[in-house]
């Protein structure tokens, strides 16, 4: 592992990846940890700012497509903001299990198959875990 072009990398990029990072560990807390208590409604809290500044950040993130262009990427932060404050807004209704649904399906789609493809040779973090 090299970090080096991760602290090249503009600061909005670090941000962006820090807050990824966070949101995956915490996620995977979230996962294990008991239901329904204030840790959990906390840790959720938590989770969905972090997930909130990583889709935001990522607007002003280009070049996947070309610099200064946007990309499928970004539809997909769009995605995301909406299924936040969806999935929010079942859990204040009560409606767990479609809110549990909603927000598996966002740490999948978000951070995992969108972290997939940070890993792919020529992004920022291909070159961080694997050199290329």
């Amino acid at each position: 592992m090299n970090l080096a072009p991760l602290m090249a990398a503009p600061w909005l990029v670090q941000a962006h990846v820090v807050a990824a990072l966070a949101a995956l560990v915490l996620g995977l807390l979230q996962f294990v940890g008991r239901k329904g208590t204030g840790a959990h409604r906390l840790l959720g809290w938590c989770w969905v700012m972090l997930i909130a500044i990583v889709a935001l950040s990522s607007i002003g993130i280009t070049g996947v497509a070309g610099p200064g262009r946007y990309s499928w990427i970004h539809g997909l932060s769009a995605f995301t903001l909406c299924g936040l404050a969806a999935s929010v807004f079942l859990a204040r209704r009560g409606r767990i299990g479609a809110h549990r649904r909603s927000m598996i399906g966002l740490y999948l789609g978000a951070l995992l198959v969108t972290g997939a493809f940070t890993l792919l040779p020529g992004r920022i973090m291909g070159r961080v875990v694997f050199g290329w």
